[in-house]
């Protein structure tokens, strides 16, 4: 095998795979990254028996091959490279080594054969749609924050996706949650979608994918069936095992009779909640919102260290309500506001909180209040 390619394509090319790739692996073929040369493409592809992304890229070809090499290795070489410059992969049958050479640099590396490389089967797709990458990605902004990180609560660990009723309209709606706090955005169900089963979407493979949307716009390709999901976007497809879980009736946590409605300047309220905070506990992290009138009260105490207080004018005209949040909670959906104001619908110290942007349609937050 020999193949000329030039450095920024490949450096390109090894960032997306390379990130799949652990860096503790107890199975020596799981820590490199497949190069597969023929007809002036180079496919690069890298896998952790989860998630699979492959790659192809233009490339001078003569003869084809295949090898498989340290894929963490090889990515900090060509990232090293002087650029500009055009690198050469070069391996021959009988030596089990891939030999790098840019200018007067020369690498060589061991490798392992390509037989050994495990394939992720992605079987047949039921359900195939296109997504606008600017949609992908504010479903995966605007949720991926809630998704748990407990392992014991595995079916918790990702964005559930599904296809939605939302009125008279059908939605292709993301939901995450780790109990303490909710985040649902929704869009018109793309053609395709109808009637798909519903799918929760790993934390490792949503992070990837909103990498890659960076990189290319455009639309992104899903495909899907009950146990994988694969998305293409451009020269990049990416594979994903499914959370073998059941996601919870999130619905029955949506509150629907909150009757006291605050709203309240955006940045104002992140703003308050940032310094009250300051001198909150790591464990605590309370922060006590008191309304009454058009008035809130933000206020921390920390037996340790100190207490804070600030005041700032609200829209609120419903009884006076003592309420305790989880600040950290609390500043993460007030970033996800992308409006001037955020309307928080409120029922009592005990309750769950309906938080969602005045002038953005499509998402809505729900908060679990904190003992203060």
């Amino acid at each position: 095998m020999k193949v000329t390619v030039e450095r920024a394509q490949l450096l390109k090319s090894l960032g997306h795979v390379h990130r799949v790739v652990e860096r503790r692996n107890t199975i020596p073929i799981l820590a490199n990254v497949l190069i597969r040369a023929e007809r002036s493409k180079l496919g690069l592809k890298a896998t952790d028996l989860d998630l699979e992304v492959n790659e192809t890229i233009a490339a001078e070809v003569s003869p084809g091959g295949s090898a498989t090499v340290p894929a963490h290795m090889i990515y900090d070489i060509v990232r090293k490279l002087p650029e500009g410059s055009q690198i050469v992969l070069e391996a021959t049958g009988d030596r089990a080594v891939l030999t790098i050479r840019a200018g007067r640099s020369r690498f060589t590396l061991q490798t392992l054969p390509e037989s050994d490389f495990p394939d992720l089967n992605a079987g047949e797709m039921t359900h195939s749609f296109t997504v606008a990458s600017a949609d992908l990605k504010r479903m995966i902004d605007k949720t991926q924050f809630a998704i748990s990180t407990e392992e014991t609560r595995y079916y918790l660990n990702g964005i559930y996706l599904h296809a939605a009723a939302a009125g008279k309209a059908e939605k292709l709606r993301a939901v995450a949650t780790d109990g303490h706090r909710l985040a649902q955005f929704e869009i018109d169900l793309p053609k395709g979608a109808k009637g798909m089963p519903g799918v929760i979407v790993p934390r490792k493979t949503v992070g990837e994918i909103r990498r890659l949307i960076d990189d290319n716009e455009g639309e992104v390709a899903i495909e899907l069936s009950a146990s994988k999901i694969r998305f293409t976007l451009g020269d990049v497809v990416l594979t994903s095992k499914l959370i073998d879980g059941t996601f919870p009736d999130y619905g029955r946590v949506i509150p629907v009779g909150n009757d006291k409605e605050l709203k309240v300047d955006k940045k104002e309220f992140e703003a308050a909640v940032d310094r009250v905070s300051t001198v909150s506990s790591e464990r605590g992290r309370a922060v006590k919102l008191a309304l009454s009138g058009g008035k809130l009260t933000l206020s921390v105490t920390n037996p340790d260290s100190g207490s804070a207080t600030e005041e700032i004018e609200v829209d609120y005209d419903s009884d006076a309500l003592d309420i305790g949040f989880n600040s950290r909670y609390l500043l993460d959906i007030a970033q996800q506001i992308e409006g001037e104001v955020a309307v928080l619908k409120l029922a009592d110290p005990g309750s769950p909180t309906l938080i969602q942007d005045k002038d953005a349609k499509g998402a809505l937050y729900v908060l679990m209040p904190m003992r203060v």
